[in-house]
């Protein structure tokens, strides 16, 4: 698996599988603004991580 494909897989399912920095890193350019760490734990916050990476996680799982 890739590091991009381990950081979709990451961000969809909040199963950390690669280091955090890097994964921060990545969720703020999905997002597209930045995140503090403690905002992590906003439900919202999350859903909306979710749904921007959905297509490509979806492409991964061969569900497009």
């Amino acid at each position: 698996m890739t590091l991009k494909e381990r950081l979709i897989v990451s961000a969809y399912t909040g199963v950390l599988m690669c280091d955090f920095d890097i994964l921060h890193r990545y969720i703020m350019e999905v997002l597209g603004r930045p995140i503090w760490t403690h905002e992590l734990a906003n439900p919202d916050i999350l859903e909306e991580l979710k749904e921007k990476v959905k297509p490509e996680f979806l492409k991964l799982c061969g569900n497009e």
